[in-house]
């Protein structure tokens, strides 16, 4: 929801003299109503007719970021880039510009830049939880096993509470095939996010431990939530399997497949 705070954001950092009565004022207005509006195209006109109006303003850093993700709203990824490039062209040690181009560049694979711009963030904010968690995550998924168990470590360490720490520790027992000692922080995620990814988390986790029943709970209040998520069917398939249904596990299988789930994976149910 970050365009509902940007006009907040321009008043409390910038001057009010800068803004007094305006023409760059009434753009940044008309901007950040079109952005609450959800209308991207117009949004983008006029902070781009604000940044354009008075290029030395100091507010351009703000815009430009705004910009970049009215852009990357819009689907133009490489556009985004180019106006949080120039963003950190002024600001360059601005965490808030670089988280932004940080989520652009993963949304477009370009998962290095990405990894590169969490760094810098943690090497300037040490507290901004959030950088130090899609860091950990990347280097997960890239292998990088002792540089995401140090960025969860210290999340764990630091942030024992937050919802990224427990998050931290749950993907990276899972990914180590520690399945029993990813379920307790599946299982405090779940008391606050009842969302159908750490339903269908954990309920992995419990087939993997042979906890079936607790598997089938979390398995159905996972569907519950997303009857059209094709890896729940597979779970599902893997379930019937292991409690001698091969007809509903073909059954199960085949609609993960019709959900978009690679049918390699679900060959051994079929």
């Amino acid at each position: 929801m970050w365009h509902k705070i940007l006009l907040l954001t321009f008043m409390t950092m910038i001057p009010s003299w800068i803004f007094a009565d305006t023409p760059y004022l009434d753009l940044v207005e008309k901007a950040d109503k079109a952005c609450a509006d959800g209308k991207w195209i117009e949004a983008a006109s006029l902070l781009q007719n604000a940044i354009d109006s008075e290029p030395a303003n100091p507010g351009n850093v703000l815009l430009l970021s705004n910009l970049g993700m009215v852009r990357y709203n819009l689907g133009f990824d490489s556009l985004a880039i180019e106006s949080f490039n120039r963003a950190l062209s002024i600001a360059p040690s601005s965490v808030t510009i670089l988280a932004n181009r940080a989520k652009v560049y993963t949304a477009m694979g370009h998962e290095q830049e990405a990894f590169d711009d969490y760094g810098r963030i943690m090497q300037l904010d040490s507290t901004y939880i959030t950088a130090r968690y899609h860091h950990g995550l990347l280097a997960l998924k890239h292998r990088m096993f002792d540089v995401a168990k140090n960025d969860f470590d210290y999340l764990t360490k630091h942030y024992p509470s937050s919802d990224e720490a427990f998050i931290a520790q749950a993907t990276i027992h899972s990914s180590l095939g520690e399945y029993e000692q990813a379920i307790p922080f599946y299982t405090e995620i779940l008391r606050t996010m009842k969302e159908p990814e750490y339903y269908g988390a954990r309920a992995y986790c419990y087939l993997m431990t042979g906890n079936l029943q607790d598997a089938a709970d979390d398995i159905a209040a996972a569907l519950e939530l997303a009857p059209d998520d094709g890896e729940l069917y597979l779970y599902r398939a893997a379930l019937n399997k292991m409690h001698f249904r091969p007809d509903d596990a073909r059954k199960d299988a085949r609609k993960a497949i019709e959900l978009g789930v690679d049918p390699a994976r679900a060959k051994e149910f079929l």
